[in-house]
């Protein structure tokens, strides 16, 4: 199956899980087929219940210009998916969502502490939340690199969220279990707060993680 087409799969089951809805939300993948210089990434203002294959934007990873292919424009938010991808060369799939739960705690600025073991797989005690900028941005691309150092997401400030792996199927994965930790930080808040784990609880999951976790299609 093409990786244009695992795309579309993905935006689909974005939208049946409840973490988009319409047109909101993108994905973007590394291309191989390009030596990993290009990505693709899901067109600007189209529903997913009628994309289409060849309406996967192709853009440059290497350009700094508004290079691109297609029949459609690639998604207003292009510009933080090259820039993570560029960026951190262990992450090859960017999943962006409006997630309800992820956004209800992007607008209120609450990142999310280890009230929950699965934090550690986002790479620290911790899920951060970015500073604001208007969506389409370079301020918004750097705020987001920011609040993604040493960590595979992040919730963005009065927006929702974002996460990378190191493959689509693991950029999935990580999306629904981030919503899951917002739904359960949410929760836990009305109730007072919760027990948050120590850094050297999360860093002992972290290394019961190197053998756990959803795999990829194809572990090659």
């Amino acid at each position: 199956m093409s990786i244009r087409q695992d795309i579309i799969d993905a935006c689909k089951k974005l939208e049946a899980d409840g973490l988009n809805r319409g047109a909101s939300g993108n994905v973007s993948v590394r291309d191989p087929e390009s030596g990993g210089n290009d990505m693709l990434i899901t067109p600007s203002a189209v529903a997913y219940d009628v994309i289409q294959p060849d309406q996967i934007a192709r853009m440059s990873l290497t350009s700094d210009d508004f290079d691109w292919e297609g029949p459609k424009k690639p998604s207003s938010e292009w510009r933080f998916h090259r820039d993570i991808l560029r960026a951190r060369p262990d992450i090859n799939a960017v999943v962006h969502t409006h997630a309800p739960w992820c956004t209800v705690l992007a607008v209120a600025h609450k990142p999310i502490p280890a009230i929950h073991y699965m934090i550690a797989a986002f790479g620290g005690a911790d899920v951060w939340v970015c500073d604001y900028a208007r969506y389409g941005t370079a301020e918004l691309s750097d705020n987001i690199l920011k609040a993604m150092v040493g960590r595979n997401g992040c919730l963005m400030a009065n927006h929702g969220m974002v996460v990378g792996g190191a493959d689509l199927t693991r950029a999935m994965w990580l999306a629904g279990e981030l919503e899951a930790l917002a739904h359960q930080y949410y929760h836990a808040l009305t109730i007072g707060g919760g027990v948050v784990l120590s850094d050297a609880q999360i860093t002992e999951t972290a290394k019961g993680f190197e053998s756990y976790g959803v795999q990829s299609k194809d572990p090659t």
